[in-house]
């Protein structure tokens, strides 16, 4: 059962985070120097920014030292122990080792991007109607949401334990 996780989060792991790092790529050389495109009626745009911060910038006017601190040592600590919790666990639901291994591989692809990108992630899509629309956003961040989505579902479906006392 162990290799069986072990493989799938592999295989998230080199999917999710290639893909997200190839997709970070081709927006910073054809969107860097354009202005934003849509489609569908401006539902979906792409736009390129760069982000110190974290979700919606939060941090972003935070000192260097705990931007560093905040947003790449404590992620890359907390990364680092899920890996091992994820491939050494003896037991572990397929669902929530999925969930766990879509959100490593989000960390990863934006911390790659911290490391290399002088303490900024790459962003680049932006979804919504008129003025209800998302902040912009990368597939490290979809990984991530699909994968507390997953999580979170899979907590929903528990059977609940009634104590009678």
């Amino acid at each position: 059962m162990r290799l069986k996780r072990g493989l799938l989060i592999t295989l998230l792991l080199v999917g999710c985070v290639g893909c997200d790092q190839l997709t970070k790529e081709v927006a910073q050389q054809y969107l860097a120097f354009e202005s934003p495109q849509s489609w569908f009626h401006g539902i979906v745009r792409l736009e390129y920014a760069e982000n110190r911060g974290a979700f919606l910038s939060l941090g972003s006017g935070f000192s260097e030292e705990l931007r560093v601190i905040l947003f790449q040592v404590f992620p890359a600590l907390w990364l680092v122990g899920l890996a091992i919790v994820l491939f050494v666990a003896k037991q572990m639901p397929p669902r929530s080792a999925a969930a766990w291994g879509l959100v490593l591989s989000g960390g990863i692809g934006n911390l790659i991007d911290r490391l290399f990108h002088d303490g900024r992630v790459i962003d680049f899509m932006n979804i919504g109607i008129g003025s209800l629309r998302t902040g912009i956003f990368n597939v490290a961040d979809v990984c991530i949401t699909i994968g507390v989505s997953l999580f979170v579902l899979e907590l929903l479906q528990r059977p609940r334990v009634s104590v009678n006392g």
